[in-house]
């Protein structure tokens, strides 16, 4: 570790540690599971969080060579760091100017006839011009609608100017198995794809991290984990087996003692029942750490579970640490807020939301420590 680093970590009130041989290990198990399909990397929204500098390269170097975005400027961004990444930006043109997804090299996954159109009047017959078509099979989200679809099988000669090199379609329901949907959505893209009847060099996917898991007649050609390569679990009451991503530590700034009766935080929503130890935290809800874990969620001090009483407020939390040792919790003492004993989801769950929303959500006042092939797990 470089010295400017180690003194940053020294100063720092939380570090968040980032495991990039965990994001590696998770690409290749997902890859194996796919197989025969390709497996691609979904590193929207600064790779779910997590700093897409860091990780795209990481993922390329684990054989990951198809990725996705969410914008033009994050396709850039990737365009920048893999010059030889095949990279489809998943809103289409939003407005963009064709122009310049073919300056970056980018492949717009176009989501309606204005776009199919827009597109071939810019393009005409560049045969360079690739993109991407998204069909909606029941999301109702983007994608062509079924009468869209219609129109389009319908002109034939747009569709032989278009040359598509991905159909794709999105599940609605892929972390339910059980749901009606993931029968029905994947008929749905084959009868369409049938009707399209499109031919060349063209990858067909409907996939993302749940869909992978739902068997091999789900995954196509081509499937697009994102949440599941950062640890999130792709399905719901089910063991995951991916590795744990991020570990979210932060330090004790001051330790206290309570009387019966007194109360903590804005609005005094909590009250002790008998006298109390509490530690207060350096993180809040300004880091991402959200406030709707007050009085419900918790954090750990080594293997120890420390309940969080109060509000959760902008820079601050409050924990009982009254039945932690008290050598083990004192002013200095590193407590996991995310860790092996409070995973993303677990976190995610006593707050009321997904771990996505966690991992996006995380600020930018952390330390931000990454762990490389070569290092130690966090």
């Amino acid at each position: 570790m470089a010295a400017a680093d180690a003194s940053a970590e020294r100063a720092a009130l939380a570090i968040l540690t980032i495991d990039l041989a965990a994001i590696a290990a998770n690409y290749r198990l997902l890859a194996a599971k796919a197989a025969p399909a390709e497996c691609a990397g979904v590193v929207k929204a600064d790779a779910y969080g997590l700093g897409v500098a860091k990780v795209a390269p990481a993922l390329w170097q684990a054989g990951c060579r198809t990725f996705f975005v969410a914008t033009l400027a994050e396709g850039t961004v990737v365009r920048g760091l893999l010059p030889d990444a095949i990279i489809y930006v998943l809103a289409g043109l939003h407005g963009g100017d064709p122009a310049d997804f073919l300056t970056a090299g980018l492949r717009p996954v176009l989501v309606s006839r204005g776009e199919v159109d827009r597109w071939l009047a810019a393009t005409g017959d560049n045969a360079s011009a690739r993109v991407g078509l998204h069909l909606d099979t029941g999301m109702a989200r983007l994608g062509m609608p079924p009468n869209e679809i219609d129109a389009l099988i319908a002109d034939g000669s747009t569709l032989k100017r278009l040359r598509p090199s991905l159909i794709m379609s999105h599940f609605a329901c892929a972390d339910t198995p059980e749901h009606p949907l993931n029968r029905e959505q994947p008929q749905r893209f084959r009868d369409a794809l049938a009707r399209l009847a499109l031919q060349g060099d063209m990858k067909r996917s409907m996939a993302a991290s749940s869909g992978i898991f739902l068997g091999p007649d789900h995954a196509f050609d081509l499937v697009r984990p994102g949440a599941a390569l950062y640890g999130i679990a792709p399905l719901a009451n089910q063991p995951n087996p991916l590795r744990q991503v991020v570990r979210l530590q932060a330090k004790i700034l001051q330790v206290r003692r309570v009387d019966a009766g007194s109360t903590v935080g804005y609005g005094a929503t909590h009250r002790f029942a008998r006298q109390a130890r509490l530690a207060t935290i350096g993180v809040g809800y300004a880091d991402g750490f959200m406030r709707a874990l007050s009085n419900r969620g918790g954090v750990y001090v080594g293997d120890r579970r420390a309940p969080i009483v109060g509000r959760v407020s902008m820079d601050l939390l409050t924990i009982d640490i009254s039945d932690i040792p008290e050598e083990q919790a004192q002013v200095g003492s590193w407590v996991d807020l995310i860790g092996p004993h409070n995973p993303v989801d677990a976190v995610a769950a006593e707050a009321g939301t997904i771990g996505y929303e966690i991992l996006t959500s995380l600020g930018r006042r952390y330390h931000r420590r990454y762990l490389d092939a070569g290092a130690a797990p966090a």
